[in-house]
């Protein structure tokens, strides 16, 4: 087939989750919810944590980060999906599949880097409480802030770059929800063997490493809490972790999907599944889970609403 480029065409066709769907109107209904429920969740859990200075804590100033990372994540593909099914035009053009890609990978890797910052939290705090505001001083979170972002656009940039420069077949239509490495590789003319493998050892440098740490991170976690003589105590640090190693879980598990196993394991309806539960669901679940198993933060919401309510009553 001959190879087209941004100026023989009008960029690529997304053949989304929602065009092979029995039911699209059911669906996209579903994932309206779904991006209604991210925007207002993560949005109270960022206003709440910017609001309430009881909140100015380590764990709140990375959380805050991760409920930023999923608003910005979910608003990436979401709407332009919903757009695009309303009026029934999937296109996209290559400077818009481009820049597609190279967000998704930012914050993607920017999330996994920054759930093993947030282990290492938990662990000082349960494992060293006494040199916590030491070891989590400002200055070591705010480098726990910005070293995700920097080291996950720099890793972008350089896959949006490469992938972009391939030459792709006549066929525009990409069989997924979203401009991603993965399904654009199949359009690609070119042998792309090699940079397939690149592919791979980005996924098994960004996720394995920081997947270890959390494991380690919290297998000494649970030994020592284990050794509380305390119940209360206990029970806290318990729910505390359980509800990190929830999202770790649901991120971990559709990453590792996508970017770590081979290609061949791969199938259009597969990815299209992965892809909604880490774009829509996952960003829409992750602010309650730890916004509703944690008494700080709900508290903080409350007074927040209560201050609204009585200055739109005043």
């Amino acid at each position: 087939m001959e190879p087209w480029n941004s100026t023989l065409g009008s960029g690529f066709i997304l053949m989304g989750i929602l065009n092979d769907s029995g039911s699209p109107e059911l669906l996209c209904a579903t994932i309206t919810v779904l991006y209604t429920l991210a925007l207002t969740s993560n949005g109270l859990l960022l206003l709440a944590i910017t609001m309430d200075a009881r909140l100015h804590v380590p764990m709140s100033l990375l959380l805050r980060q991760l409920s930023l990372m999923d608003l910005l994540f979910t608003s990436v593909v979401t709407p332009k999906a919903i757009v695009d099914f309303l009026l029934s035009e999937n296109t996209i053009s290559f400077g818009g599949c481009a820049l597609q890609v190279f967000l998704v990978l930012t914050l993607g890797g920017a999330e996994d880097l920054l759930l093993a910052f947030m282990a290492y939290d938990r662990y000082v705090a349960i494992c060293h409480p006494l040199n916590y505001m030491v070891l989590m001083r400002p200055r070591v979170c705010w480098l726990m802030v910005v070293t995700p972002w920097v080291l996950a656009s720099l890793n972008a940039l350089g896959h949006t770059l490469y992938i972009m420069h391939f030459s792709f077949c006549m066929s525009r239509e990409i069989s997924h929800l979203l401009c991603e490495i993965p399904p654009l590789l199949k359009l690609a003319c070119a042998d792309t063997s090699r940079y397939e493998l690149m592919v791979y050892v980005m996924g098994v440098t960004f996720l394995i490493p920081s997947f270890v740490a959390i494991l380690v991170s919290y297998s000494v976690i649970l030994l020592t809490v284990l050794h509380m003589p305390s119940n209360e105590g206990r029970q806290k640090a318990l729910v505390t972790c359980s509800s990190h190693l929830t999202v770790v879980r649901m991120f971990y598990g559709a990453a590792t999907f996508m970017y770590v196993l081979p290609s061949s394991l791969h199938s259009p309806k597969q990815d299209n599944i992965i892809s909604v539960f880490y774009t829509m669901v996952t960003p829409a679940l992750n602010s309650l889970i730890y916004s509703l198993r944690n008494k700080e933060v709900m508290g903080a919401l409350r007074r927040v609403l209560q201050k609204y309510m009585l200055r739109t009553h005043s």
